[in-house]
């Protein structure tokens, strides 16, 4: 077992092409070792070198309202009034806390992509 710091993209391709080779290595022994490490390192280096940003809010709530057949006046019951509505679906209005909570709540939508432009926002008053 020779392993290696994974510096950059060529060491990441190297190191997954090793984990495919090694591919059905039982646990607890040298080969399913070697998987286990190699997989915390390329873990590791995606983390910090490609990072996957979360989806605009909007599209987010754009996407499910797709995905579950829903029309804007659906959203009146996690938004508020249908003017509200629009004016969050049209970006002229941000999303509250509140909103952000009963989106989550009601449609699933992951907090992670709802919060995006209320943590910039109480960022920039900070």
């Amino acid at each position: 077992m020779n392993i290696k710091p994974i510096k950059n993209d060529d060491d990441f391709d190297t190191a997954v092409s090793r984990m495919r080779s090694l591919r059905g290595a039982k646990p607890n022994t040298p080969e399913g070792d070697e998987i286990e490490i190699l997989a915390a390192l390329a873990e590791a280096y995606e983390e910090k070198h490609h990072t996957i940003d979360p989806p605009d809010p909007i599209e987010a709530i754009k996407f499910r309202m797709e995905q579950m057949g829903l029309k804007d006046t659906d959203l009146m019951e996690f938004l508020g009034q249908r003017s509200r509505v629009s004016e969050v679906l049209n970006k002229k209005r941000r999303l509250s806390l509140t909103m952000i909570r009963s989106l989550n709540k009601g449609l699933h939508i992951p907090l992670e992509c709802l919060i995006k432009d209320y943590r910039l926002d109480n960022e920039k008053a900070v």
